[in-house]
């Protein structure tokens, strides 16, 4: 099978998404050997020629201030789509309503091969973020849902994603698919823990929580800040734990600072480490933590729960939350309302209590554990219900809107245009080839350019010898 993944992300940057899609493609291959490639917006001094697979990297235009450093990628890059084109994939997979959608479809026009999208998080709240003008924000959230429509099949990560997708006008059918995680099951040996962890102030025996991801506002960050200074007031100790980095960071570090949670006479109980891009390095951190703090709405999966989970590390999430589907309060997690309050109390129980604690997150490993393995052997699976379903024409069409005569027009345009590029491209490669076949031609020839020339001073000098003896 051939397969098209294309996302709006890519090394250099690396998030939740960039992880899908390289554990995508890096399974296809090892496991199913499927053939790969990877079309992505381009940025300046990244290396696309080292993976096992080729990556496309379009035009893009600088939007990193804005988009917390991302590019907007040019889904109309004529090369571009006319390379993935090429590939002739069997189906296409976008995971991202933007630019990657567009290039999906108008490769869809070209190739005839089926457009899967996955929802993978809450795309408007950030759209409404960086777009201030609330106008501007609602039509680009309409465009987006209409790409997404566009699509003929439809992934979300978690039913409380569909749910979120559904919310935002949403009309047709989902599919839950889930992610995995490429940590291996089972704890990191106590010494590599100890390594990783030497340079920070954990002693033993104090309760050590932890947060891996974004460092952003809305994921519930103040909130947990909230909770551990109701918890210092209760006399206990312990440390908090920040791995990542965000445009929050500071604002939430003078947070940290106000409620004498760091950078007073006693210990620093936050400690923000900066993000960690080793893998074996978070497993480490995973594993020296007794609870992971967790209190995001945002986040349509929680890819970081499950990475908790192969280490044995329990979390505290939000009741109803995307993240807190499929855990069981007080056997596999522990799940809270949304208030500072809720979080102090529940901390204030088990802190005394690590064992337990310990306890809950074997659990966790036992029964909320994804691999990545498992995950893309089903995405490979349906891959091959979409193409039977296409084969005896049991495919359901996609929805139709005024964007789809655009790109359809668009498609064949682009298609024309790299037409007459490869023709002139071929004209100028016979030309070139003709030329240097007569200049070798004319290597031994009397009239190659050179005799001539040689031939032309040597009469002007017999001309200017005869012109002296008269």
């Amino acid at each position: 099978m051939k397969i098209c993944l294309l996302n709006d992300s890519f090394p250099p940057v690396i998030d939740g998404v960039v992880n899908v899609m390289m554990n995508y493609a890096n399974y296809f291959q090892s496991d199913h050997h499927a053939q790969v490639i990877v079309g992505t917006p381009r940025y300046p001094g990244a290396d696309y020629d080292s993976y096992p697979y080729p990556v496309v990297a379009y035009p893009s235009f600088n939007t990193a201030e804005v988009t917390n450093g991302y590019r907007t990628g040019n889904p109309f890059a004529g090369k571009a789509v006319s390379q993935l084109a090429d590939f002739q994939p069997d189906i296409i997979h976008t995971h991202c309503p933007a630019s990657a959608t567009v290039i999906a479809r108008l490769l869809r026009e070209q190739t005839g091969a089926p457009v899967v999208f996955t929802y993978h998080t809450k795309y408007d709240i950030d759209l409404r973020r960086f777009l201030k003008v609330k106008s501007v924000a609602e039509e680009s959230i309409h465009a987006m849902v209409g790409n997404i429509e566009a699509c003929d099949e439809v992934w979300v990560v978690s039913k409380g994603a569909g749910e979120s997708l559904k919310s935002l006008g949403f009309q047709g059918e989902y599919r839950v698919m889930n992610n995995g995680v490429d940590f291996d099951r089972g704890r990191v040996d106590p010494e590599t823990v100890a390594k990783v962890t030497e340079n920070y102030d954990l002693p033993e025996n104090i309760p050590v929580f932890l947060y891996v991801g974004r460092l952003m506002t809305y994921k519930g960050l103040p909130m947990i800040l909230d909770a551990l200074h109701g918890l210092a007031q209760t006399g206990q100790d312990f440390r908090m734990v920040f791995v990542g980095k965000g445009p929050d960071q500071e604002k939430l570090e003078q947070q940290a600072r106000a409620l004498g949670l760091m950078g007073g006479d006693k210990p620093d109980q936050c400690i923000f480490v900066g993000p960690v891009y080793d893998r074996d390095t978070l497993r480490a951190w995973n594993c020296r933590a007794d609870l992971f703090l967790f209190p995001s709405t945002f986040d349509t999966n929680g890819l970081v729960v499950r990475e908790a989970a192969a280490c044995g590390l329990a979390s505290v999430l939000i009741e109803g939350s995307c993240a807190a589907e499929g855990v069981t309060h007080g056997r596999n997690g522990f799940t809270i309302a949304e208030t500072p309050q809720a979080m102090t109390a529940l901390l204030s129980q088990f802190c005394g209590d690590l064992p337990y604690l310990h306890q809950v997150g074997q659990n966790a490993m036992d029964e909320i554990y994804l691999s990545w393995q498992q995950c893309v052997n089903e995405a490979y699976r349906r891959y091959e219900q979409i193409l039977a379903k296409k084969k005896i024409g049991m495919l359901h069409p996609h929805h139709k809107d005024a964007t789809d005569y655009l790109v359809h027009v668009t498609a064949k345009t682009m298609m024309e245009q790299e037409k007459v590029r490869r023709l002139g491209k071929e004209l100028f490669h016979d030309f070139r080839e003709t030329a240097m076949g007569m200049m070798e031609n004319m290597q031994d020839s009397e009239d190659h350019p050179a005799r001539f020339w040689d031939k032309m001073a040597d009469e002007i000098r017999n001309d200017m010898k005869e012109l002296r003896g008269k």
